[in-house]
């Protein structure tokens, strides 16, 4: 196994674990946030369960909106990657940590749950963010590297479900205590990964300015927009939905959530590499469409098998449409900016997270869960259509990927 390889497996399986300790957190978000006070507080992000488990969520991807830019940048102007995951692994596992010791106090508002959660959100973005980019980083292949990356956002999603769920039952703070021990570990582990950042430093305006000469740059991020914000109306909304609609608990709950996630990252490396081949056109594009009508079909089940059968089927496309987005990124970034533009792609995830907890949290608990699916798979499916001549000009449709010429042409 080449030195490229044998990082490419250990980055993953960091990717994995940043992502796993944040998902175990999902399925049993109500409780958790009842036991870290919101079902006593006289907040206004807490008058009622959906409305605390939103907030709860929100404040953390707020917090990399916020943050991680500033990670990427930091990354970019010193030309170096494991020190600043390192510092974001160990500080947020100690955000975990302070969460996990709430319920001892007993006595912390509600609002002051919420800046914890800030915290630790700042911090996870770095060693996540940054870990991605070190994936950017090596050679053999942009779909490769970035189906490497998915596979772990995806097993890490599909394993944190079911995970995370039994773990609520255990203890609601439970999840909290084991994230914090995973980050430990990636704080650690990422130390045996060679450093492949570009050496040349650059400034910090020379980089924005960089990134901003490359528009191309908005079509990757406004997937990614539109496709974090699916999974973070699943994460909220699709989870208080099963178990209102189906009656389901915690547990059971992460498994029918695990129907999506398991398709979606074992399917993500080949499918990054077919992207490789015959380009990124019909993976996203056409992946999107399918992969708003999959969201669709969701909602419209009456049962929990339909119900798991539609999930997986919405894995799948998914599967096909992430490592090609993300693949995207790799293609129209310059070497020297890859930090900044990955920050790019997870600020627009992030925000994606954020409109799906708000956008899907306010429209289920106003109109209805079936309002909430049409809207959310509707978008999905406008967003392929509307950017069809955007790639056109980038002759993405070709057999090649983007090559280093065709970068900011469009």
């Amino acid at each position: 196994m080449s030195s490229s390889d044998r990082d490419r497996v250990v980055l993953a399986a960091l990717v994995f674990a940043v992502l796993f300790s944040q998902v175990l957190l999902y399925p049993g978000v109500a409780a958790l946030v009842e036991a870290l006070g919101a079902g006593g507080a006289t907040s206004a992000f807490a008058a009622t369960a959906l409305d605390a488990s939103m907030w709860f969520l929100v404040a953390e991807f707020a917090a990399y909106v916020v943050f991680v830019g500033v990670w990427g940048l930091a990354s970019d102007v010193t030309g170096r990657r494991r020190p600043f995951i390192v510092a974001g692994a160990l500080t947020g596992a100690i955000g975990y940590a302070a969460l996990a010791v709430v319920p001892v106090f007993g006595a912390i508002p509600f609002e002051g749950v919420l800046l914890l959660r800030v915290f630790q959100g700042a911090m996870t973005i770095g060693a996540f963010s940054l870990t991605m980019t070190m994936l950017m980083d090596l050679e053999g292949g942009h779909g490769r590297n970035m189906g490497a990356a998915g596979i772990a956002i995806g097993l890490g999603a599909a394993l944190g479900a079911p995970v995370g769920g039994q773990l609520t039952e255990l203890a609601p703070v439970a999840p909290l205590l084991v994230a914090a021990a995973l980050l430990v570990c990636v704080g650690t582990l990422v130390s045996f990964v060679g450093e492949r950042a570009p050496n040349e430093r650059r400034t910090a305006r020379a980089l924005v300015e960089g990134v901003r000469r490359r528009p191309t740059l908005s079509i990757p991020y406004a997937f990614g927009f539109v496709d974090r914000l699916t999974a973070g109306f699943f994460a909220l909304v699709g989870t208080l939905y099963f178990q209102e609609a189906f009656g389901l608990g915690a547990g059971t709950t992460g498994l029918l959530l695990a129907c999506f996630f398991a398709p979606f990252a074992l399917l993500q490396y080949p499918m990054g590499a077919l992207s490789d081949r015959i380009g990124r056109t019909i993976p996203i594009v056409v992946g999107s469409v399918c992969y708003g009508a999959g969201i669709l079909a969701v909602g419209a089940a009456q049962s929990v098998a339909t119900a798991a059968l539609a999930m997986g089927g919405v894995g799948v496309l998914g599967a096909l449409v992430a490592p090609a987005t993300m693949a995207l990124v790799s293609d129209l970034a310059a070497e020297r900016e890859r930090g900044i533009a990955m920050a790019g792609f997870n600020i627009a995830g992030s925000l994606g997270f954020l409109g799906g907890f708000l956008l899907g949290g306010t429209v289920a608990g106003r109109y209805g869960y079936e309002l909430a699916f049409f809207v959310v798979g509707g978008l999905e499916i406008a967003i392929a259509v509307v950017t069809v001549p955007l790639f056109l000009r980038l002759s993405l449709g070709c057999p090649k990927r983007v090559r280093a010429g065709d970068r900011g042409d469009a």
